[in-house]
């Protein structure tokens, strides 16, 4: 979701070093489970007010995928205070952003003020959790909303990538469902399914709510406390989702696209969610193949040998499965089969030698580089605070993650690479054009 008027962009970069510094934050629990950080940052008169919630694409009955991105929007139609449609007014008539967005894993909203509207803030936030209207007005709006999503989405070259991804890699476990869900699981949807969805997932005990800026910290603790504790706590949210089965052998599958005229092909492996050490290390593998012009999958495939015109190796995080894929995109009379061995090449090398010792310090440049930049304004310190305490348990990783990736050795690295990268452990998926008969 994007939406609103952006009158603050020269403010939202507050704090941005040239060296990371130490991010200073308080926590507090509301009796009805609320959990609540604050990041006190009075270099500009700028406050980012955020809720994420602990629910995502994976939640919820498998005949109904999709629920909570249509909460991301049927969220924004009003509450018993707030007329239908005035949500998205108020806040740029008070000179303010906001935006909201939807993973497998959470739900994360945000609004951006003069930090004077710090209580406006609260209070929007407030009327979310504590009384939206869920009536079928807004159902029926916000449905033809999603659809036209899918529609934006299904019609972009190569925008199925990510559902073939899910399902071809995923057999019982929820990550096989695509985070927008399935139309004709929200058609059939009822008003009663839509509310209690709502009951189960967006409790206060379900979420954190995140202040960073230009506040008081004793003033911001009353606020919060005035206009949060109203609100009831819902029966804990239990999960017990299916594992999957190890993929032992090669797993080769094909997925079409009918607006693509060049194929594409991904070979991608199931690995550790994002808080394990393992997600760490396959971050370092995955910029090490392609980050940048120089790296190794980038600079052989693309710029020397000119057999593909794109590739891209990702480690797509996710809470309980990561996603490592490498994407690409073949050039002239190149076949995808041809693509396959070159990378799977570099793989091999990586699995029976160290990385250079100058490629290592390189990898450790860019990470410092990347733990920089997330904390470099309000906003991503705001989610970086959000996501380490919701869905990795640690709310201090936001100065500590970098340590992390230094202890990372080169011979962590290559272990990793055997452990995880090898083709008998993954799934090469075919993106091809579709054509008529198809």
């Amino acid at each position: 979701m994007k939406k609103g008027l952006f009158t603050l962009a020269l403010l939202l970069s507050v704090g941005l070093m040239s060296t990371a510094q130490q991010v200073e934050f308080e926590e507090f629990d509301l009796d009805n489970g609320l959990h609540v950080i604050l990041h006190q940052d009075n270099t500009a008169p700028v406050v980012s007010t955020s809720v994420m919630y602990n629910v995502g694409g994976k939640d919820g009955d498998r005949e109904r995928t999709g629920f909570a991105h249509f909460f991301e929007h049927l969220l924004f139609e009003g509450s018993e205070n707030i007329d239908r449609g005035e949500f998205m007014k108020i806040i740029p008539a008070n000179g303010g952003t906001f935006n909201a967005n939807t993973s497998q894993d959470r739900t994360y909203y945000f609004e951006v003020f003069p930090s004077n509207k710090l209580e406006l803030a609260l209070w929007l936030e407030s009327e979310r959790m504590l009384h939206p209207v869920i009536d079928q007005v807004g159902v029926d709006t916000q449905n033809e909303v999603v659809k036209e999503e899918k529609r934006q989405r299904s019609g972009s070259p190569y925008g199925g990538l990510f559902e073939a991804l899910g399902s071809n890699l995923f057999k019982v476990h929820p990550y096989k469902d695509p985070n927008i869900g399935y139309m004709e699981h929200l058609d059939a949807a009822t008003l009663e399914e839509f509310n209690a969805f709502f009951d189960t997932y967006y409790g206060p005990n379900n979420a954190v709510l995140v202040i960073a800026g230009d506040i008081d910290m004793a003033k911001t603790k009353k606020l919060v406390t005035a206009y949060f504790s109203e609100v009831k706590p819902r029966p804990e949210v239990v999960r017990n989702f299916l594992k999957e089965e190890p993929i032992t052998e090669t797993i080769k599958a094909q997925a079409f696209d009918e607006n693509i005229q060049i194929p594409a092909i991904l070979a991608t492996y199931r690995t550790p969610g994002f808080a394990s050490r393992d997600a760490y290390v396959l971050d370092m593998i995955s910029t090490y193949l392609s980050g940048g012009k120089s790296s190794v999958l980038y600079k052989k495939i693309v710029d020397e040998q000119k057999q593909a015109l794109q590739l891209q190796a990702v480690n797509i995080p996710q809470m309980d499965y990561n996603i490592f894929t490498i994407f690409a995109i073949p050039s002239g009379e190149t076949s995808l089969d041809t693509i396959l061995e070159e990378i799977d090449e570099e793989i091999v090398i990586m699995q029976n030698e160290l990385i250079a010792e100058r490629d290592y310090q390189k990898l450790i440049n860019q990470f410092e580089n990347q733990f920089v930049n997330a904390n470099a304004s309000i906003v991503g310190i705001a989610e970086s605070l959000a996501t380490n305490y919701l869905l990795k348990g640690d709310v201090n990783l936001i100065n500590k993650e970098i340590d992390i990736y230094r202890s990372i050795t080169r011979e962590e690295i290559q272990a990793v690479a055997k452990k995880y990268l090898s083709k008998n452990q993954r799934v090469e998926i075919e993106y091809l054009p579709k054509k008529d008969d198809q």
